[in-house]
């Protein structure tokens, strides 16, 4: 799946739409990829001379790779529903990400009750592990948000 599609599914758009493309989509799990370049907004600030890309944004990313198999596999009207996080645990943060990497992401659904979800995820970097979670969403109308 392509950015086109992506967009069609989430509401983020530049410069904080983190995921690039769709290379696996399952009921329950989903592998995306996220092209960290140099011309990243954040590397701005974070941090001149050494840039990394923020952990809050490696977790964003894996939020945002949720979201998309959420809204493809459980939603039955993305118009006028959307997800929402509740929660993150247990994030633990293991290399650095820099420009030229090429962020992989892996959510996989742990739990789904009604329109409450739980998943783990993670994020590597050449086979290692970058970041790594626990999350929780909810599938709400974009009316409640």
């Amino acid at each position: 799946m392509e950015v086109e599609e992506i967009k069609k599914l989430i509401p983020h758009r530049y410069p904080f739409l983190l995921v690039d493309r769709v290379v696996e989509l399952e009921e329950e799990r989903i592998v995306t990829l996220k092209n960290v370049t140099v011309n990243e907004e954040f590397f701005n600030g974070h941090f001149p001379g050494a840039p990394m890309m923020p952990g809050v944004l490696q977790v964003e990313a894996m939020a945002q790779s949720a979201c998309i198999m959420l809204m493809k596999k459980h939603v039955e009207d993305t118009e006028k529903n959307l997800v929402v996080f509740t929660g993150i645990k247990n994030a633990k943060f293991r290399k650095s990400v820099v420009p030229g990497d090429q962020l992989k992401m892996e959510v996989q659904l742990v739990n789904m009750r009604r329109n409450f979800v739980t998943m783990e995820g993670k994020a590597t970097v050449d086979g290692k592990v970058a970041c790594e979670l626990e999350a929780s969403a909810a599938i709400v109308s974009r009316e409640e948000a």
